[in-house]
């Protein structure tokens, strides 16, 4: 078992990251952080606007940087953004002060669940399935390598998601808490909440519904 007080969420655009992610913070009683809207709080911009001015190595920088300050801290749930792991740096780190959590979920339900969502620099690259495809390939190897615990989100609205994770947390996190950790409320969410850093520009209102669409 991982005994670290922070868990890490990792995962492509749509596994519900930030979305399950705020309910099981609820749950352990811990506060969530979305890195993704972090580095977009400090930049005073958007994620697009840093991706157009200076470029994919540009945003991973600042991604870096807003990682190992979250990282340093204690009893919080991360949400990161789907590239998170490419750097080294960003995994030793993941590993070293967090229980990491990797969400799974199929290039299908990616589809059926980013199907309205136009925003992502990412998928406005031709064949939105082979960039996916493309993208799992890549970075599935990078999110076993960091993987205390792998979740499957397929099957699952995000309350059924966010009920049966915990529960395997229950289990298989030897949570240290040495720090107390301040509570955030679940709220409403979509799964289009989610990787701001894959072409979400900003956070949307809440959904009525907790359903992943």
């Amino acid at each position: 078992m991982n005994p670290a007080s922070n868990l890490v969420l990792v995962g492509p655009m749509g596994a519900g990251k930030t979305c399950v992610g705020r309910r099981v913070a609820e749950r352990f009683g811990l506060r969530l952080v979305d890195a993704d809207h972090e580095i977009e709080r400090l930049a005073g911009t958007s994620i697009n606007t840093i991706f157009e001015v200076e470029g994919e190595a540009g945003f991973r920088a600042r991604e870096s940087a807003v990682l190992a300050a979250l990282l340093a801290q204690d009893g919080i749930v991360l949400s990161t953004g789907g590239g998170a792991v490419l750097d080294p740096g960003n995994r030793r780190r993941m590993r070293e002060r967090g229980f990491v959590v990797h969400l799974v979920v199929s290039v299908e339900q990616q589809l059926a669940r980013l199907a309205r969502d136009r925003s992502r620099p990412l998928l406005a690259r031709g064949d939105r399935e082979q960039v996916l495809r493309d993208l799992s390939a890549h970075r599935a190897p990078l999110y076993a390598e960091v993987a205390d615990l792998v979740f499957d989100t397929d099957a699952h609205d995000s309350v059924a998601a966010a009920d049966l994770l915990a529960r395997e947390l229950d289990v298989r996190w030897q949570r240290a808490t040495d720090t107390p950790a301040s509570s955030s409320p679940a709220g409403q969410c979509e799964l289009q909440d989610d990787e701001a850093a894959d072409g979400q520009s900003s956070p949307r209102p809440s959904s009525p519904t907790p359903e992943f669409p």
